[in-house]
């Protein structure tokens, strides 16, 4: 969980979102017994987004450990919305597009490593840690596939992504509910 309860919400609505999304890039090329379950996955990403999102806007005037870091913030979400599109453009531009879903995911690992330090979060240390493991595993297991790595990295981080979502989100609850 992080430090600041505004953090904690706003994480939770956007690690919902972001639940979605994987799930959702996962569906490029699925197995047919697994759309079901990516649906469902996405679906519920969403309904965490919308009530943390509700919540995070009710919390908004409290305090975040953005106050007099946002400029770093800016620049390491640049850097990450960079990096991710230089190799994503790198990987298409050689024929290797199917890798592009992969490489994002590692730059977001990557980038949950550094904004632990931004949001004093540790736990975010933990799930770009275990993200960028997993990340490994599927390179290993799938580089003579010819499917779209979305496939395999889509719910490998949707699932990560909904677990710290639903860990942070109910911490941050059991929190406000004691305050």
């Amino acid at each position: 969980m992080l430090e600041e309860i505004r953090d904690s919400l706003y994480t939770t609505a956007w690690f919902g979102l972001m639940t979605a999304v994987w799930f959702g890039w996962a569906q490029e090329e699925p197995p047919a017994r697994g759309r079901t379950a990516l649906i469902v996955g996405a679906v519920l990403g969403l309904a965490i987004a919308v009530g943390f999102g509700v919540l995070t806007a009710l919390h908004w005037p409290e305090p975040t450990a953005l106050t007099g870091r946002y400029g770093l913030f800016g620049i390491v979400v640049a850097a990450e919305v960079l990096l991710a599109g230089g190799g994503a453009a790198g990987f298409l531009l050689t024929g290797h597009g199917r890798w592009v879903a992969w490489w994002v995911a590692l730059v977001v690992a990557v980038h949950f490593i550094s904004l632990a330090w931004i949001f004093s979060g540790p736990s975010l240390v933990w799930l770009g840690i275990v993200e960028v493991v997993a990340l490994a595993v599927v390179a290993v297991l799938v580089r003579s596939s010819a499917y779209p790595t979305s496939r395999w990295v889509g719910p490998v981080m949707g699932l990560t992504i909904l677990a710290f979502a639903v860990v942070n989100g109910v911490a941050v609850l059991q929190r406000m509910a004691s305050a």
